[in-house]
Parts: C-alpha cells; structure tokens; sequence
C-alpha cells in the first residue's frame, strides 16, 4: 500500500486545494518535503493524522495530544481550522483526502481507495468522513458501522488501513521519537504493549480465540447443569455491563479533559492580561514559565503513578513479619514437597536394615537387653541417614501443609519478598524525594506567575483575577474527578479479570463433564490449537524481534560491538512488554544513559524492526529527520535505514539543518520526487515540486535571505 497524492482544502495555512503527487517509483522510496519553520510541514504531517482518526488523533502521539491541548480541547482546535483567508472569503468548510494505492483488503478488489474528512465551521458538529473504493460507497464498509457508536468508514480506517494503535510507528518526529528509549512506568509499558501486540500480530490470534470461546458457550449451555447456565449467562451479562461501565467512564474523562483544557485556555488567557496590566513579565518569559510548568505537571503525574504502584507494597511492608512467617512457611512446603518421596526412601531402607538385624538376633545366643536393644537400633537408623542420606531434611511428624502453592505462585510470592528487601525503600525514597523536588519547582514558578500580576486593586483587576481563581478551581476539581474516574475504571477491569477468571473455572468444569458433538469438538480443538499458537507465536516474535533488533543496532549504530543482546520480555497476559540492552559483559544497559543520537538509533532499530516483523505495508511519515546524529550515524540511517524502513518514506526537513548538502546527496540517488512548501503570506503556503537535483538551489534561492 502506497499514498498516490492527497488534496488539503483551505486547511489551516493551506490555502484552496492543494495537490500533491506522492507515488513513488520501484527503486526510489524517498519523497521529501521541505520548506521554513512556520510554513506548513507539521501542519501536512498533522493533516493527515487527521483525515485518519479525526477526534482520536491525539491519542496517536503527544504532538497532537499537546497541540489540541493548547488550541483548549479538540472542539476549538478544529472549530479554528479552516483557512483564515477563506474564512474571510465566506467560506466555512475545510477537507483533507488521502487516496491510497496497490491496496490489498480482503473481500474488497479495488485499484485505490480514497479518504476524506471534512468540516464545515457552520453546519458540523463533528468532521465527517468519506470512503470511496475505485470511486465508489462500498456496502461492506457500511455494514461495519457499530450499535451507533461508530461510523463504518471510521471502523475501515482503523481495522483495514491502519490500526491507531501503531500509528505512532509510521507518523513521527525523529527528535521526539527518542521517548521510546524512555519508557520506563509500568502505565507506558502497558500503553507500548498494546502497539506491540497489534503491530506483530499476536492481538488478532488473541481475539480469534476468544470469539471461539464465546461460542463454545452455547454449545456448554445445552449441556450444563441449570445452575451452572445461570451462572455463565451471569457472568456474561457482568463482564458486558461492566465494560460499557468502563467506556461510559472513558466518555466522561473525554468531555472532562475537553472542558479542562478549555478552561485551562481561559485562565491562561486571563494570566496574560493580568501580566500585561502589572507590566512586570513579557509574554515569551511568561510562555516559558507555562511550558516548564506543563512539562513538570506531566512529570508529577508519571512519578504520581509510579508512587501509586509502590504504594500497593506498603500493606505487604507493614505485615512484614507474618510475610517472613508465611515465606518460611512456603520454604518448609517446598522442602516437604521436594523430599517427601527422598523421605519415604530413607524410612524404606532404614526398616529393611533393622528387619534384617532383627532376624539376625534370633540365631545370636545371648539375650540382649532391651534398653541397648532399643539403643543400638536407634543409633543405626541415625547413622545410615547420616552417612547415605545426609541431603535429605527430616520432616517433622506434626508438620501441616497451609498455602499449598504451585512453583509459579511461591516464586511470585518470592518476588515480592526481595521487592521489599532490596528495591522498595531504595526506589520510594528516590521517586518520593523527585516528586518533592517537582513539586516545590512547580510552587516556585507558580509564585513567579503570581509576582508578574499587577497588585492594583482596582475593579477590572480584581474582576480578572477573581474569573481566574474560579476557572483554576474549576481545572483542578476537574483533575479530582478524572482521578477518581480512573480509579473506578481500574476498580471494574480487576473485576473484570475476576469474572474471567470465573468464567474460565466455570467452562472447564462443564467441560469436564460434558459431551462433545461434532461441531463442538471442532472448536474446543481449534481453541487449544490456538492457545498452542499464541503461546508459540509469542515466542517466535520476541526471538525473531530480539534479531532483528541485534541486527538493526549493529548496522546503525557506528560503537561496534557496544550492544551484544536483545532481550524482548512479553508476559503471558500480553499486557506489558519490555525490550533490554546488553553489552559485551552481559551488563544491562541504561536506556536513559544513552546519548540523544544512540536514543534515535535505538527507536529507528525499534521502528524498522516492528515494520518488518509485521505483515502491514504502509508508508512511513518523519518529521525532523537527522536531527540528533553524528556524521556517522546520518551516513548508516542514510543508507541502511530511510531506503528500508518501508516502500514509500515521506520526509520533512529543514534543509540544512535537519539535511545537510552533504547528507541530501547521500540521500540523492533513492529519492523520487522532491517538493518545497513556499509560503505566499502568512495565511497561506502551496507545494511546489522540484527534481531532486535541483532541491537545494531551488531552496536558497527562495529563502537566501
């Protein structure tokens, strides 16, 4: 699958229809598009993400999530989309197209598809979106539409074009890429895993499985006992109410956080003001005040959760002593385990020994007193587990088994016991005092902003300031209830995981018992053929990613040898994955300390790894490209890693900046259409295409001065 072109209709800074023609040709991968800060390049990267997944951009990556933040919600930011130019012209609808070609969709034969997304500022309340397959309304996409919540068209985009999960892997800043060497929280892990599972694969095999297993209900249903249908059927019902629980919630948090962010607007307008009256503070000191600000709420809010995962330990800290009870416990069962049959053994043996003496003694001649009798017996049992079975532990007579825990269960619990020994205090004690450390430096600002207001008390002022105080509240009694909100979501998931596990002991008892027809024995076969599958496809991607990620790194990055291992950790839940760096001494090494170039080359090796471990073909979008290398690294991400990564790379630099005279000619040879984004005025830029050859000059002579 390939982008032919896309049109832009008076779209922000996009003036009328503009065109642009992004076919590229077999052996030329490379379109770039290029033009000044400020003239449109994030602004044709962001419209594309939008003609996609409309509202739902923001959850592709943090650019968007911040930029619809600072416009107050997704409600303004598209509301102020349409070209000021043609807004002054009477015009109040905007469009983004994108036609894609060589598409390949099951049960859909079609040369292109097309997608357009459009917006009238007057008659909309939401965007729109058309589908149109080799120019036609395709009766498939509309029969995908979902209970109403849900168009058909959008449902397409996501399941057959791409899933917005993974789109972060194919739309991205270079510069900010790097924050995938950064992850670090279980939350972003959690996030990641999601993109991982579905970009390698795994997630479609998962939900296979348990659509069969939704329909293996009916067959258990006929055979079940009364009360066990009843309580399958309840389980269902509970599992199903919850989660719409969970998405009327998620709801809820969204219109919060819209209002949030529009009342976080309306008091930020008002600080400016009130800057502006005390005359004390320029707005490019105050907007960098703000920025930091954001940057440290973002970072309260990582460190917040990580505290919180911690927190959880505390009851197991406190209830430290009935822990080592418990543990010593476990070790005792373990030991009894391991040496009961050893143990049976030994007494075996023992008895044989003392049978044979006891026969023995009848041929001796002389009467043996009891008490030495019993002695001299008592001594050899000793001595023949002393010295033929000294590794086996005696096992006390009265000793009783309480936990009875399997070898996963007491190594789980293991772990949780050197937790506590080893690393809690260690990590609570470091994030509690950066959290301290953030939040004193976000009250020192704060104070700074308060010092630039005007202290005159006249009505105006005092009117600004009281509108303020009350939007402020309102913003943090909104940060209250979201929190709330995402507790009662983490409430009903754990009761969900409860049901399931519920609902799996429910099934397995009823098919213990059951009788399988044919039909039914098909699918009971096919799910353990499955739960087989995943297992062993799980573990086929994360050795071939672990390669292929080895093998990335050694091609890109220019230290030789400083990496010697790739370890990919994917849990059996699939919900939290983790990627591991060795070197030559089989140390781990710190993401966090690698340089900002080795970050990029770590998340390129990730990206082109994840592309070719997937079986999904679509076109790679890099804003800022080169931006943190070396000499050496731009020379191997030029040639090993842009002309690979995917059969159509769009890239938007700053040319000599972000691509070097010396790096464009590099670059030259695999490049097929090149384009300059030259802005009229300052509400409207166009595309002008140029031959490669011709890029560099064409760009100084329009921007020489």
């Amino acid at each position: 699958m390939f982008i032919k072109e896309i049109v832009l209709d008076n779209f922000r800074i996009y003036k009328g229809i503009n065109q642009i023609e992004l076919s590229p040709t077999d052996d030329k991968n490379i379109i770039v598009v290029s033009g000044k800060n400020g003239f449109g390049k994030t602004t044709f990267l962001m419209s594309l993400v939008w003609c996609l997944y409309g509202k739902q951009m923001e959850k592709v990556d943090e650019l968007y999530q911040k930029e619809i933040a600072d416009k107050g919600g997704y409600g303004k930011y598209i509301g102020n989309s349409l070209n000021r130019l043609a807004k002054v012209e009477g015009k109040t609808k905007f469009s983004v197209s994108i036609t894609f070609g060589d598409v390949k969709i099951p049960e859909i034969t079609c040369s292109e598809i097309k997608i357009t997304r459009s917006y009238d500022i007057v008659t909309s309340t939401s965007d729109k979106v058309e589908v149109l397959v080799d120019g036609f309304k395709n009766e498939l996409i509309q029969d995908l539409t979902s209970d109403g919540k849900q168009d058909g068209e959008e449902i397409f985009i996501r399941d057959f074009i791409l899933p917005i999960e993974i789109a972060k892997f194919f739309f991205f800043d270079a510069e900010k890429i790097v924050s995938l060497a950064e992850v670090n929280s279980p939350e972003q892990r959690k996030l990641l895993s999601k993109a991982y599972t579905e970009v390698l694969g795994i997630k479609k095999y998962e939900d296979l499985k348990e659509n069969l297993d939704n329909l293996q209900d009916d067959y258990r249903k006929k055979s079940a006992k009364p009360q066990e249908k009843t309580e399958l059927n309840q389980i269902k019902v509970d599992i199903d109410n919850t989660q719409i629980e969970i998405d009327s919630i998620e709801d809820d948090i969204q219109k919060l956080n819209d209002e949030k962010m529009e009342k976080a607007i309306e008091s930020q307008d008002i600080q400016r003001k009130l800057i502006q009256e005390g005359n004390q503070m320029t707005l490019k000191q105050l907007n960098s005040l703000k920025e930091e600000e954001t940057t440290l709420n973002a970072k309260l809010i990582e460190l917040q959760n990580s505290l919180k995962e911690l927190f959880d330990l505390i009851p197991f800290g406190l209830a430290g002593e009935n822990l080592m009870e418990v543990s010593t416990q476990l070790k005792n069962e373990q030991s009894v385990r391991t040496n009961k049959f050893k143990q049976e053994d030994v007494n075996d043996k023992v008895k044989s020994v003392l049978d044979d003496l006891e026969a023995s003694k009848k041929e001796f001649p002389v009467v043996i007193k009891t008490d030495i009798r019993n002695f001299y017996e008592e001594q050899i049992s000793k001595l023949i587990k002393k010295h033929f079975f000294s590794d086996t532990d005696e096992i006390p007579n009265n000793f009783k088994v309480l936990h009875d825990f399997s070898d996963s269960e007491t190594n789980e619990f293991n772990t949780l016991i050197n937790n506590l020994k080893l690393t809690f205090k260690e990590a609570f004690t470091r994030l509690n005092n950066e959290y301290s450390r953030s939040r004193n430096q976000i009250n020192s600002i704060r104070r700074k902003i308060r010092n630039a207001e005007k202290n005159a008390e006249d009505e105006y002022v005092s009117n600004l300031r009281g509108e303020k105080e009350k939007l402020d509240k309102r913003v943090l009694s909104i940060e209250n209830e979201i929190g709330d909100l995402k507790e009662k979501i983490g409430s009903f998931k754990n009761n969900i995981k409860t049901f399931k596990q519920r609902q799996e002991e429910l099934r397995k008892k009823i098919d213990d018992s059951r009788k399988y027809s044919a039909k039914d024995k098909k699918a009971q076969d096919l799910i353990k053929s499955l739960k087989t599958f995943i297992k062993s496809l799980k573990e086929e991607k994360k050795k071939s990613l672990e390669e292929n990620m080895l093998n990335q790194l050694t091609t890109l990055m220019h230290k030789k040898n400083f990496i010697k291992k790739v370890v990919v950790d994917i849990n059996l839940a699939g919900d939290d994955v983790d990627i591991n760096l060795f070197n030559a001494r089989k140390e781990k090494i710190d993401k966090g300390s690698l340089s900002m170039g080795e970050r990029q080359m770590y998340a390129s090796a990730l990206l082109k790894a994840l592309v070719d471990e997937s079986d999904i073909e679509f076109p790679v979008f890099i804003d800022s490209p080169m931006q943190k290398f070396d000499k050496d690294h731009a020379e191997n991400v030029i040639n090993e890693f842009y002309p690979n990564v995917s059969k159509q790379v769009v890239l938007f630099p700053l040319i000599h900046k972000e691509l070097t005279e010396d790096e464009f000619e590099m670059l030259k040879p695999r490049i097929s259409k090149s384009f300059i984004i030259n802005n009229i005025s300052i509400d409207s830029s166009e595309f002008l295409e140029v031959q490669p050859e011709n890029l560099i000059n064409k760009y100084n002579e329009l921007y020489a001065n």
